[in-house]
Order: C-alpha cells, then structure tokens, then sequence
C-alpha cells in the first residue's frame, strides 16, 4: 500500500463591511463575518483543501481551470471541491488535518458543523478530520482580524 501526503494553503483578507457576498469557512456561513476579498467565493477551507489534492495528484487544477474559463476564476465550492477529489484516482483519503488561523470568526463553536459537512463532501467519517484553530497572538494580518489563512495537510493511501 502506498502512503502520501500533501500539504495546501489558503488565505483571503475580509472585504468591507457592506458587501453581498456571504463569508464561507468549510463550506458553513459565518453570519457576523464580512465575506472574502476573493474574485470567485473565497471558502479558505476549500481553498486549502484543494490545493493539498493537487500536491497530491501532481495536477495544477486551479490553473487548468482557470484556463478554460478565460477571465472568470475558479468558484472554491463544494462542486468545485467535488471536482478536485475526483483527480485523487485510487488514492482515498484517510486524514484531513486543519489549522485555521485569524482573529474572527469565532470559528469553536461551529467546530463540528464544518467537520461534519467536509465530511459528507468528501465522504469520510468526522473522526479524520482535524481542526486546530488559532488567534497567532495577533502577530500577523490573519491574528489581528485582517483575513483568515487555512493550513491543510492530506493523507492518502492507494492499494499498489
């Protein structure tokens, strides 16, 4: 059995206060939260995910994407999300770790919800899923309330 690991980041600086679009972490809306200065939804947790697929599968999705949508942006949602697992081939998912990072939204108390939604997007149990969360004691944007950054690391296991 083979054993990788992939590892993706995501960060997005918080918009004004009036915008339209809805602030999502881990596909869940964070009602009191401005959304993300991103041009397509801007889920950090998405984001992140994604990318640790695609250091996995050696396959720059976001760019192929990008590519064949012209102008527009790849959207970090869950069918977009859905997209990139299906690159994963034999490999299945065995651990999702997270570590979120930033000032707001209080992201423990909606600790299960977003487990248990990454959860049924990808289709594992909750209990491989890790999610760590912290302020960074305010030493950078994300811990003084700027944005939210999202580590993510992916470990996978392909019968040989």
């Amino acid at each position: 059995m083979k054993h990788r690991t992939g590892i993706g980041q995501g960060s997005y600086r918080f918009e004004n206060e009036e915008s339209e679009k809805k602030c999502l972490i881990g596909g869940i809306e964070f009602l009191e939260t401005p959304a993300f200065d991103a041009a397509s939804q801007g889920d950090v947790v998405f984001q992140a995910l994604c990318n640790a697929i695609s250091t996995l599968t050696g396959m720059s999705y976001f760019e192929e994407k990008d590519k064949s949508l012209g102008k527009e942006t790849f959207n970090e949602n869950e069918t977009s999300l859905k997209e990139v697992l299906r690159t994963l081939g034999n490999q299945k998912i065995t651990h999702i770790s997270l570590s979120l990072e930033g000032r707001r939204p209080s992201f423990k108390e909606r600790l299960r919800e977003i487990r248990d939604n990454l959860a049924r997007i990808i289709e594992i149990n909750p209990n491989q899923i890790g999610i760590a969360f912290t302020t960074g004691s305010g030493l950078t944007g994300f811990g003084k309330g700027e944005g939210v950054q999202c580590l993510c690391i992916v470990s996978t296991e392909e019968k040989s």
